[in-house]
């Protein structure tokens, strides 16, 4: 990205910096003309406003930003405690941004920061994320970003996730050590870092198993829990129906309950559930639900302290390492 100023605009288009400030806020003292001219240069040089940058020059905002595809999911709500444990500490404010699962919300809210609303950002993609200019356009305006849980492996930051791939093998396992002939993987959009690690877990397992590539069943998932519903009813009418399923994400949990429900299959007579999922509700559901629990807490911890880290030595610059902290299996009567 060019760090283009006010500066440069007038430079290019022989006027007064006066004037060209002017003519990007609309003031009815400069022309139609003038003020198309500079908001087209603008444009091509990919100007960014910064409506800050006087106070930045003598202080920072003391603002991170912290930017998730949703919050309705337990692991988030729990890392977003684990920022905030260290961000007061720090003397900081924190602003959540939503995605809603949104690459083009994405993109803008990463291009708003490049004005410098924040001094740094914490953030897990969203499920339409393939791509990773806008978050490389921030970090070159020099504000430092660290992912945790949903990554983009091409950008070189820092990264705190977990051990999804061994996370993904020791669910499959697990349930072919309680009897499954037929284990079957509830993925997340197929660009999503976790899904794809956990995927290939369940993938190796089976392969150690001596499952052949036809004994696969990916279920593919997303945002439409109605449609969710739909194919996961599908899925366990087929003749030879999965005995065992893994729902790589929290919110298709409830959707195989509801459909073994519906099709009066019990859990875990007719299938063995196993879930990836923080809920504290987990253990009182009926029956209870085995789950792979994810550190949230201690992630969304780790992730804002490196954060910090680089704020305070004033480098937007944070070494490229991967920082895994483990999950836990937690087993129960879904799987029993």
């Amino acid at each position: 990205m060019s760090n283009t100023t006010i500066k440069i605009l007038a430079k290019q288009l022989n006027l007064s910096v006066a004037t060209v400030s002017k003519a990007l806020r609309d003031s009815y003292e400069i022309s139609n003309e003038t003020k198309q001219k500079v908001l087209t240069l603008a444009k091509e040089l990919n100007y960014v406003p910064n409506p800050y940058a006087s106070s930045l020059r003598k202080r920072v905002s003391n603002t991170i930003a912290v930017v998730l595809p949703e919050v309705a999911d337990s692991f988030f709500s729990q890392a977003i405690n684990g920022i905030e444990s260290i961000a007061q500490d720090k003397g900081y404010h924190v602003l959540i941004y939503l995605t809603h699962e949104n690459f083009v919300r994405e993109e803008a809210i990463l291009k708003e920061f490049q004005s410098g609303r924040v001094d740094g950002i914490l953030i897990s993609v969203s499920g339409e994320t393939s791509q990773s200019d806008h978050i490389k356009n921030v970090m070159t305006s020099g504000i430092p970003i660290v992912f945790f849980d949903r990554v983009c492996e091409d950008v070189k930051t820092a990264r705190v996730v977990t051990d999804d791939f061994e996370c993904g093998y020791n669910a499959t396992i697990h349930l072919a050590k309680q009897g499954c002939k037929k284990i079957a993987y509830l993925a997340a959009p197929s660009n999503l870092s976790i899904s794809n690690n956990r995927m290939q877990g369940y993938k190796k397992a089976l392969e150690e198993l001596g499952y052949k590539n036809d004994d696969q069943e990916i279920l593919y998932c997303g945002d439409d829990t109605a449609k969710d519903y739909e194919n996961i009813k599908k899925l366990l009418k087929k003749e030879n129906r999965p005995d065992g399923l893994i729902a790589c994400v929290e919110k298709f949990t409830t959707d195989v309950y509801l459909a073994c429900k519906d099709m009066n299959l019990s859990i875990p007579g007719d299938v063995k559930v196993i879930s990836f999922t923080n809920l504290q509700t987990a253990p009182i559901l009926n029956p209870s639900l085995t789950t792979i629990t994810q550190p949230a807490f201690e992630m969304g911890q780790k992730a804002a302290s490196v954060l910090f880290e680089s704020l305070c030595k004033k480098k937007s610059d944070l070494k490229n390492e991967t920082i895994v902290i483990p999950s836990v299996l937690h087993k129960r009567d879904s799987t029993a």
